[in-house]
């Protein structure tokens, strides 16, 4: 990875995690997005929290705990932390501001959820000319009718295939 590369964290807060309903493989995904963290601070590189604003009767409205980035994976002192009311991170936020101010044309993404937040974000992330790395097994969503975890995350990952790369976290070098 180059320095204009940027990890775009999306969704990792706490409403995510909770016992007896966090996210599919929560506590080893929050295990995989602090690798990353870790390794993207030893770059030198920016990191990027989104955190989404949902509304009322959400367990993610502003204020709350459940809104709150998860602790094993906060923000330090200079990252940067986009506030989203939308699942396409770039919709009425500053996201594509703050990456053009800091010459970022790479993002490697993570999160939740997949189906949601990451695929729209991957999405338009492209269309934007982006060179987009969707980490494969560091992003996560819940079970849903009749399918489950595993096969969205399964599916996004092979359906956004066709307009960003899908790249394992072991196989993603920072600096």
């Amino acid at each position: 990875m180059s320095d204009n590369t940027a990890l775009l964290i999306i969704d990792a807060q706490v409403n995510m995690f909770t016992e007896g309903s966090s996210v599919f493989e929560g506590e080893e995904l929050l295990h995989t997005i602090s690798r990353m963290i870790n390794q993207a601070r030893s770059a030198h590189l920016p990191i990027v929290y989104v955190q989404n604003n949902g509304s009322e009767g959400d367990p993610d409205i502003p204020g709350t705990p459940g809104w709150q980035i998860h602790p094993d994976v906060a923000p330090e002192a200079g990252d940067i932390v986009i506030q989203k009311h939308a699942p396409d991170s770039f919709h009425e936020t500053n996201l594509q501001s703050e990456l053009e101010a800091r010459h970022i044309r790479q993002v490697i993404i993570v999160g939740m959820q997949t189906e949601m937040c990451i695929a729209a974000t991957c999405r338009r992330a492209h269309e934007l000319g982006y060179d987009v790395t969707l980490v494969k097994d560091a992003h996560s969503t819940f079970d849903g009718d009749g399918v489950t975890a595993a096969q969205t995350i399964a599916q996004y990952n092979d359906s956004l295939r066709a307009v960003v790369k899908v790249e394992k976290a072991n196989n993603i070098t920072f600096g």
